[in-house]
Formats: structure tokens, C-alpha cells, sequence
């Protein structure tokens, strides 16, 4: 079955209001939703949750208020997300591997004045110093407390609500803000984006148009929810089209999660490259076996990690997939009926897109995009609590592309991911591609430095022990690339650092690379 029209009237709903919509549809009996803790929910369980937890949070907080919620991926995770909904508050989730700083940055710009979070997650996180620091600007409220005085009287008005939900939920608009989720980070400081329902809802709409996913199929979600592609495609996507969802906390537990997807008979896994990758080396026999295809995003799928699960696992497709915070986040994806390796498929119906011309850039566009997945703007933060809209929707992604005749996208950088060497414009991203085949095994990153002779000179960053610039230059006269396009050094670290959501800590990289870069290479 190839694509589908995109209804944009089923988007014009509130997050609360579409998952009572497909629990009526799929029935409120139906089990959708499980975590580590191995306890399965039912619709009916989960709005009973998030009435009665609700309940207890609409004493704390008032009507609208923007709520921070600081807690992994899971079922308690998402009674939360919902609960807030329940009685008409915004959640505000708070990447918690961002740092202080940034956290509380965070909170000052969304204006929130409460943090929801748990005891046992900040033991386990190891997050007591940036809970203490929080503390300084936010209550910060534990939810085993919370739980402690939910009692029988409020159990059973969670289930008569639950019966009559729609006359007891919170009313709101579907062009509401529903959440607030903080850009990755990548290159500079997080930004906050403000999602309507109908963001949220108009992207579940529009992949499931795109992506025709059979309804008894399990999505294993390992990523995290204070990023959109764990919010919208792990979480939301198998939720509001009665897919059941299996939700893991950390991405990072490598021989664990193969164990589980086996277990729980998962079929569809989001992950990124390098994950993904990660899960497929440490897999036993057969524990990944009931996998139909994994969504990859966050950054690009290489060749060599289709070669690896060509070889362990046969007909799993990988299909890469390109988003943005701002767009909800999908904006383009493969499908298995139109997989194209080297793109990040076609762009999702109800998305409009045009390109501009970069000045000094020859090979590709920026991309512009505007649709009903598009958000309602970016934090002010001159304005605590107020909103910055976006110029007639459209919202500049920053990346470089290029778009054939049937909407396939090929991402060729970001405009902040070229460097301008002795006035020609190198790819950072092609710099890379050029590392990791010479280096397949082995992780890389470009970035660029102030260069008094040329104006900028490239420096890679690899975890090679062995990387040499002759190999480069070697492979640069083999294949007749210009010199140009390579690196002008090697700093050579035990590990690339990568953000909380899977991404290359750009940042990061530059400072080193910004270090290291006149003296010697780095051990």
C-alpha cells in the first residue's frame, strides 16, 4: 500500500481528545503501552492514571501553567504527560543530561515555576546536585509523595471520569501549546519550541499516511521524551494510532535492549545510527528477529551499519528518516515500499517546502518548510513566557538539501556545517563521509577554526588511534578529490561525545578542536 492522503481535519484535536478518540476506536480494554518495569496498560488503565494523578496536580499548580517534567522515558513518563493534559497544564520536558546551566536556563524562559520528578530517578541518574541546583528556581516536586495521597475517594473518581472522560478533561484548542521541548543543542544553546496539539497530532497523522503500519504491530522506544522523535515517534505515534508501545529509559543499555525487544515481540524500532548499530553487534541468536524495520534519525544512517544488518538479521529495513524539533518532528522518512538509501525519504504529505539559494554554497539548498506539523514559535527569551511566531509559518531548518522530482530528500550539511576555505565552501558533513570510509569501524567529526592564511582550516576530530592525514590524502588522489576538501589536522580522542538524544556534542568538538588546534595532536 503506498502513500495516503493526509486528512488535516483530524488534526484539529487536542492531544487528550485523540487518544480518547482512538481508545473508542481500538476499544479501552486494548493493552498499549509497557515499560521495563514490565507493567502493561490498557487505554482505560492510562486514562484512569491520568485522571487521578491529575487530579492531585491541578491543586498545585493553575489552569495553563507551564509545568517542568524531569523524568526517563516510561510509563510513569507518560501518566504524567497526560495527566497534565487532563486538567489543562503544558508540560515543559527538561532534558536532563543538558547540565544545570542549560536546565535552568530552561525553566526561566518557559517561566516555570514546578519540576515533576522522582525520587528514584534522580538516585539512579546520579541528579542530586542538578535537582538541588533546580531548587533554586523552581519547586521541585516528587511524585512518590504525590502518588502517597492519591486514596481510594480519588481512585474512584478517576474511574467515574474515565467512564464520562470527555466531561471531565480540561478544555482547550487545538492550536493550544501543548508542550514545550528544547532544540538538541548541537551548535549552540537550546531553544525553546512551542508545539500546539495539533503539531503533535497533524505529524502522527502525516506519518501514518506516509508509513502504512499494520495494527497489532509493537514499537520499542529507547529514546528520550524531552527530545521530539522519542516524544512524537516513539511515544505519540503508537498511542494515538493504537499501536502498543514498549518504552525503555536509556538508549545506551546495549545488551539489554536486544533482550527486551525479543521479549516483548517489538516490530518497529527508533533508534539512530549509531545505536542501532550497537543493538544489531551485541544481538544473540534470534533476538531481534520479529523486527519489520527500524526508523533511524538524528543523523546518517552508514552504509556499513546496512551491511551489518544485512548479514546478522536478512529483510530488516532500515529506513533513515530527517527531522526537526520545530516540525513536530518529522518533516521526511523512507517507507518500506520507497526506500531510497542515501536520502531521508520523501517529505510527508501536508508539508509545504521551498529552497533558497545559499550565498557561496553550489551543491544544494536551504530548506524552508510550512505545514500543520510546523510549531507556533520559539520561546522569547527578552520575554519570559512570550512567544516568537514564525513568519508566515515557514520555518528556515538551517540544513542544506537537495529534492528530486519525487520528494526525496538528500541532506548535503547545515548551513553552519560548511566551512569557507580559502574562499570555497567545504562540507563539513562531506569531510566526515570521506573519514568514515577510509575509517568505516570508527567515529568522526568535522569542525572548523579561524585559519590566518585561508580564513578557515578543517580539523577532525577521530577516535582512530591510527588516523593519519596520508591515508586522506592517499584516498583524496585515488579517488581525484580536491585537496581542498580535506582535513588540515587530526585530533585523535578515545570517544566522539554525543548529546542525550543520540546527536554529535558539536559543541564540544569545536572547543577541542578550537584547543588543539595549533598544537599536537591530542592523545
Amino acid at each position: 500500500m503506498g502513500r495516503q492522503n493526509f486528512d488535516p481535519a483530524r488534526a484539529q484535536i487536542t492531544l487528550f481528545d485523540a487518544l480518547l478518540r482512538i481508545a473508542k476506536e481500538r476499544g479501552v480494554k486494548t493493552p498499549i503501552l509497557e515499560d521495563h518495569d514490565r507493567k502493561v496498560l490498557t487505554y482505560r488503565d492510562l486514562i484512569r492514571a491520568a485522571f487521578a494523578l491529575g487530579g492531585k496536580l491541578k491543586t498545585l499548580t493553575q489552569k495553563g501553567e507551564r509545568v517542568g517534567v524531569m523524568l526517563p522515558t516510561g510509563v510513569g513518563c507518560t501518566v504524567v504527560f497526560f495527566a497534565l493534559h487532563a486538567v489543562g497544564r503544558v508540560p515543559v520536558m527538561l532534558n536532563f543530561t543538558s547540565g544545570a546551566m542549560n536546565m535552568r536556563s530552561a525553566l526561566e524562559s518557559a517561566g516555570v515555576k514546578r519540576v515533576l520528578t522522582a525520587h528514584r530517578f534522580i538516585e539512579t541518574a546520579k541528579l542530586e546536585d542538578v535537582a538541588a541546583s533546580l531548587s533554586t528556581h523552581a519547586e521541585i516536586t516528587y511524585l512518590e509523595q504525590v502518588r502517597e495521597t492519591i486514596g481510594l475517594g480519588d481512585k474512584l473518581g478517576a474511574v467515574l471520569k474515565a467512564a464520562f472522560p470527555s466531561s471531565f478533561r480540561a478544555q482547550a484548542h487545538h492550536d493550544d501549546a501543548a508542550v514545550i521541548l528544547f532544540t538538541s543543542g548541537s551548535f549552540g544553546a537550546p531553544r525553546g519550541a512551542v508545539l500546539s496539539h495539533q503539531n503533535l497530532v497533524a505529524n502522527v497523522e502525516q506519518i501514518n499516511a506516509h508509513i502504512a503500519f499494520e495494527p497489532d504491530w509493537v514499537f520499542f522506544n529507547p529514546l528520550p521524551m524531552f527530545h521530539c522523535y522519542g516524544l512524537t515517534g516513539g511515544t505519540l505515534l503508537p498511542l494515538l494510532s493504537g499501536r502498543k508501545a514498549f518504552l525503555y529509559p536509556s538508549p545506551l543499555h546495549v545488551r539489554d535492549i536486544p533482550k527486551l525487544i525479543a521479549e516483548c515481540g517489538a516490530n518497529v524500532l527508533l533508534a539512530t545510527d549509531t545505536f542501532a548499530a550497537q543493538y544489531a553487534r551485541s544481538a544473540g541468536k534470534g533476538e531481534l528477529s520479529s523486527l519489520k524495520f527500524c526508523v533511524l534519525g538524528a543523523e546518517r544512517v552508514k552504509p556499513e551499519t546496512r551491511e551489518l544488518f544485512r548479514k546478522k538479521f536478512g529483510d530488516v529495513d532500515l529506513l533513515e528518516g530527517y527531522g526537526a524539533t520545530e516540525a513536530s518532528p518529522v518533516i521526511a522518512v523512507n517507507s518500506p515500499i520507497a526506500n531510497r538509501h542515501g536520502t531521508v525519504g520523501q517529505i510527508l504529505p501536508g508539508i509545504e517546502w521551498k529552497l533558497e539559494e545559499v550565498a557561496g554554497i553550489t551543491e544544494g539548498q536551504k530548506l524552508i518548510v510550512r505545514g500543520a506539523n510546523v510549531m507556533k514559535g520559539y520561546l522569547n527569551p527578552q520575554a519570559p513566557g512570550g512567544i516568537d511566531p514564525l513568519p508566515e509559518g515557514w520555518h528556515d531548518t538551517g540544513d542544506v538539501v537537495s529534492v528530486d522530482g519525487e520528494s526525496f530528500v538528500t541532506i548535503k550539511g547545515r548551513v553552519k556545517r560548511f566551512a569557507k576555505v580559502g574562499g570555497e565552501m567545504v562540507s563539513l558533513n562531506a569531510v566526515e563521509g570521506i573519514a568514515a570510509q577510509i575509517w568505516p569501524e570508527h567515529h568522526h567529526a568535522a569542525v572548523s577554526v579561524p585559519c590566518a592564511r585561508k580564513g578557515e582550516k578543517v580539523i577532525l576530530i577521530s577516535d582512530n588511534p591510527n588516523a593519519e592525514l596520508t591515508q586522506l590524502i592517499h584516498w583524496a588522489q585515488e579517488k581525484g578529490a580536491p585537496e581542498i576538501s580535506l582535513p588540515k589536522k587530526i585530533i585523535k580522542i578515545t570517544e566522539i561525545p554525543v548529546l542525550g538524544t543520540g546527536k554529535t556534542d558539536y559543541q564540544t568538538i569545536q572547543k577541542m578542536a578550537s584547543e588543539n588546534a595549533d598544537g599536537q595532536e591530542a592523545a
